[in-house]
């Protein structure tokens, strides 16, 4: 069935192959152009003489040493390709006096996106849709197709698509290549051409995807927000390369595609970061075979979004879906129409309110069409069909963009879902039934703004292909012919799209020594080699008010800490920050993750447990304590709680659940130490396997599974820098700072009282749970005086806090 033969590549489709009959002259007012030289019958050119002259040729005399050979010149071959020996195409015969007329054609600088005007009617029920849908006969052309197009443009379209039918498409390439004044902007710097598609069209919607904004114009995020997206029939993923790149570590995508030859290549995404890239094949996870028309692998692949988004969804969808139609290119739409529908049905379905959505279409003819489209148009606030100049003019390609999705969407959600069925139901070679109509004409008709709308954006679109398709055609006839503007259009582009203009490379491997010593620039990198003090009855009295600290519990046994360097995808180093030792390969220790380039941060190895006694499971973890570089980011000089922030959000980007190889990152729960007493009620003794005792464990409170570990100490942090301490306002009731030199107070946070990474780092406490350190009452030593105990610990905190 043509319409499992599903391809998500970025290659256009093969009607862009298919040139149409030029009618019109295009010759006049043609800008000067060197002609090559021809003999009278204009048979041969300059190179010809050239190559003759070579051989001894004089006009008039015959070739050979005595002049012995023909007068006449051999004609030069027009023959092209591996055709027969004298076969002509009708309309394609090569000819140096074809011409273009390039001024006429004019070179869009910004493109003009024009909306629908907005539906404010209620969305009809699932009852009243219901009703909407026509089954019939089985259409297997679209010439009578009139009723959404000026019946001469849809003929003239159509018959362009099938007059090269025998050329050869190198040939066609050749000429489409040089052709296309956008043609060298190509991929840029990513992986395909769908990247800078979406560049070029997230400028043109003002980074709507990239930086989504409500109907007021306000951003859909706050600074702490991941920015969730979703890629589907995406395959090898250019939309989500370029994402990934422009939101610079700050996403996280989630992408359906079929398995095989046209699947995400995140092994070449040299732009953006993978590792913020989550794909998912719906029925068996990484294991299913990604074929969306399967509403099980729908059902399955909506719920992996929507448990990994907290329920609510992504703030956009991308889907770029095609497939060969090759000898087929005039039903392209009517073999696309379940591809269109399961794109729509997974997006609203995967979508948070107000979010949005772009995706790939070919003609808009049919009334099947047409009726997604409308529902599209009811089901959102704004809804436009556009065609960015880095699609191919010759194509029938369009993207439809869809702005803010209404809360009343589900009706729509639900028939689109019953259609699907019917057409896994209908859509087999036996069958000569099909869905038809999912909207009545006479809805499509009467709402004129909507009908007026996709009416003149066919005739528009089927305008500009048709001129496209003839300078193609006078490409092909005229090799002579060359785009002379495409250089300057491809860097006026790019600059115009905040797109530099560099050359697509492989990262290459680096030292991590080298790394780090480059990332950290050699300076401020002393407070990496700090072994951080423990806390004793004699450092105890340093801390003069709990305000001025953050604690959390840690978990190595050897209380050991490293600094991980994350130089992209499983090439992670750690160091334990001794000058003497060396960058040594994480996976050493049996453990594997996955680091953007570029990030360096701050671990404990833990092993976590899950149950209790001969069924507990075991499984290492790392907690991230402290972060300095995400994805390039240096935040070493922000605030220890924006630190933490940053390096949750960051965390969670790379957090894949499907892929159980992975070792979990974890970032460990912190406590204000005023309220360190919540510690406390924390840890129990557990059953731990191999241990004929109970152990004491501590669980975090924000491990929904249970999880525990073995307490190994406290790690209390630092945040405010000296001279500054904070305080709290008795009459206020609120926290305040001071500095102790100056004795200025204020209640905002000054610059110069930010602890830094390495302020943290050299001013914080290690708290150690060793032997003769009581922890919990139910522990059968007594508590060694000479030691700081839990108790002694809570009365010492308890005085420092204002009553």
């Amino acid at each position: 069935m043509a319409s499992r033969s599903l391809s998500d590549s970025d290659s256009e489709p093969e009607d862009a192959l298919h040139i149409g009959s030029n009618n019109d002259d295009t010759d006049s007012n043609q800008p000067p152009r060197k002609k090559a030289k021809t003999n009278s019958s204009g048979t041969y050119n300059d190179f010809s003489a050239r190559m003759m002259a070579k051989m001894g040729y004089k006009e008039g005399l015959g070739l050979g040493k005595k002049q012995q050979g023909r007068v006449e010149i051999v004609e030069a071959s027009n023959q092209r390709g591996r055709r027969g020996l004298g076969m002509k195409i009708k309309g394609l015969e090569p000819s140096e006096e074809i011409d273009w007329n390039f001024e006429t054609e004019q070179i869009i600088e910004k493109e003009d996106v024009s909306w629908i005007p907005t539906c404010s009617e209620p969305v009809p029920s699932i009852e009243i849709m219901r009703g909407w849908k026509q089954i019939g006969q089985k259409k297997l052309s679209i010439d009578d197709e009139a009723e959404f197009c000026d019946e001469n443009v849809l003929s003239a379209i159509l018959n362009s698509k099938s007059v090269f039918d025998e050329l050869e498409p190198e040939e066609m390439r050749r000429a489409r290549t040089k052709s296309n004044p956008y043609e060298t902007i190509r991929g840029a710097f990513f992986l395909n051409r769908a990247a800078v598609k979406l560049a070029n069209m997230d400028f043109m919607l003002d980074f709507m995807f990239t930086s989504p904004k409500d109907a007021q114009g306000k951003p859909m995020l706050r600074p702490s927000d991941i920015l969730y997206f979703a890629d589907i029939c995406a395959g090898p993923g250019g939309f989500s390369e370029y994402v990934l790149w422009r939101t610079k570590g700050d996403a996280k995508g989630f992408g359906m595609t079929l398995k095989g030859p046209c699947d995400f290549k995140l092994e070449d995404f040299f732009a953006g970061p993978p590792e913020m890239f989550e794909p998912h094949y719906g029925v068996g996870g990484i294991e299913g075979d990604g074929d969306i028309f399967n509403p099980d692998n729908q059902a399955e692949f909506i719920k992996f979004v929507k448990d990994n988004t907290e329920g609510k969804g992504v703030y956009f969808v991308m889907a770029d879906g095609g497939f060969s139609v090759e000898g087929q290119e005039n039903i392209q739409e009517i073999l696309s129409k379940q591809l269109y529908l399961c794109q729509f049905l997974v997006a609203i379905s995967i979508l948070r309110p107000g979010g949005h959505f772009v995706c790939k279409l070919f003609d808009l003819f049919t009334p099947f069409s047409v009726g997604l489209v409308y529902l599209m148009y009811r089901i959102f606030h704004k809804v436009s069909i556009c065609k960015p100049v880095t699609s191919r003019p010759a194509n029938s390609e369009r993207y439809i963009v869809c702005q803010g999705l209404r809360e009343d969407f589900d009706p729509v959600r639900h028939y689109m879902h019953e259609i699907n069925l019917d057409l896994n139901r209908l859509m087999v070679s036996t069958s000569t039934q099909d869905v038809c109509e999912i909207v009545p004409m006479d809805n499509l008709e009467s709402d004129q703004c909507f009908f007026n709308y996709i009416y003149e954006s066919n005739v528009n679109l089927g305008k500009m292909q048709i001129s496209g398709l003839k300078k193609i055609q006078s490409f092909v006839q005229n090799t002579q012919l060359y785009e002379t503007r495409q250089a300057d259009v491809r860097r006026d582009c790019l600059k115009r799209w905040n797109l530099p203009d560099e050359v697509r490379k492989a990262p290459t491997k680096s030292n991590p020594k080298v790394k780090f010593e480059a990332l950290t620039g050699g300076s401020d990198v002393d407070f990496v080699y700090h072994d951080i003090e423990d806390l004793s009855p004699d450092t105890l009295s340093n801390i003069k008010t709990p305000y001025n600290y953050r604690c959390y519990v840690i978990g190595n046994q050897e209380r050991k800490r490293w600094y991980l360097l994350g130089l992209g995808r499983s090439h992670v180093f750690k160091w334990d920050g001794n000058p003497r030792s060396r960058w040594r390969k994480l996976e050493e220790d049996n453990i594997r993750i996955e680091l953007p380039t570029d990030t360096l941060i701050e671990v404990e190895i833990v092993q976590e447990m899950k149950g209790e006694g001969t069924g507990q499971r075991r499984m290492m973890t790392l907690h991230a304590l402290d972060a300095m570089f995400l994805y390039g980011k240096d935040i070493r000089n922000y605030p220890f709680r924006d630190r933490i922030e940053k390096l949750r959000k960051f965390v969670h980007s790379i957090t894949k659940l499907t892929r159980p190889d992975l070792t979990q990152i974890i970032i460990p729960y912190m406590y204000r130490l005023e309220e360190v007493h919540q510690v406390f009620d924390r840890l129990e003794f557990r059953r731990v396997k191999g241990s004929s005792n109970p152990r004491l464990c501590y669980s975090p409170p924000d491990r929904v599974d249970g999880r525990a570990f073995l307490p190994s100490g406290l790690c209390i942090v630092k945040i405010v820098k000296d001279p500054w301490t904070m305080a709290l306002s008795k009459s206020a009731n609120q926290k305040y700072f001071y500095n102790t030199h100056t004795k200025e107070s204020t209640f905002n946070c000054p610059p110069t009282s930010v602890a830094h990474c390495s302020d943290c780092k050299k001013s914080s406490y290690i708290w150690k749970f060793e032997e003769g350190v009581k922890i919990h009452s139910d522990q059968t030593f007594s508590a060694n005086p000479k030691k700081i105990s839990r108790d002694n610990f809570l009365d010492y905190i308890h005085m420092l806090t204002p009553r």
